[in-house]
């Protein structure tokens, strides 16, 4: 996988191709050995849980809206034009809780297995099959825990 010469035109994936993530709409971008890029659609109230990339850097550039961020163990907000870091091994999770759709940019390095992941679970309507297949690519969610737990 080379770099392709030209423009990825708004609104166009990679052999037109639109995920469904979790309820998130992924259009990639660009996909080298080296890095893959994809846009996204954070509907209102929607998340990614926590999870690890044990084999990639991860980051996110913020285009429009809120989203609120668990890194390591901060709580972050991140707005409009912020670049959101999350190096490997570092537990992270992804939520709109703004009250309106949220626009992003992520990419990852190195590509590695998640654009796989994507694909194999595009669609996939419950979360417990998810997480029950990343680990297969590189990709470990945390258990998730109560609020009653936290007390």
């Amino acid at each position: 996988m080379s770099l392709t010469p030209g423009i990825a035109r708004k609104g166009e994936g990679i052999d037109g191709a639109h995920w469904n993530i979790l309820g998130q709409v992924y259009t990639p971008k660009q996909i080298t050995e080296e890095c893959f890029s994809w846009h996204a659609t954070f509907p209102i109230e929607t998340f990614v849980p926590p999870h690890i990339h044990p084999t990639q850097d991860e980051y996110l550039l913020v285009l429009d809206g809120t989203l609120e961020l668990v890194l390591g163990d901060q709580t972050l907000q991140a707005n409009a034009g912020d670049l959101v870091s999350m190096p490997r091994c570092i537990p992270h999770g992804i939520f709109n809780n703004s009250g309106r759709d949220v626009r992003c940019f992520f990419w990852v390095t190195p590509t590695g297995k998640l654009i796989d992941l994507f694909r194999k679970i595009h669609n996939m309507a419950r979360p417990d099959e998810v997480t029950a297949l990343a680990p297969d690519y590189e990709v470990e969610f945390l258990p998730p825990t109560r609020a009653a737990a936290q007390l």
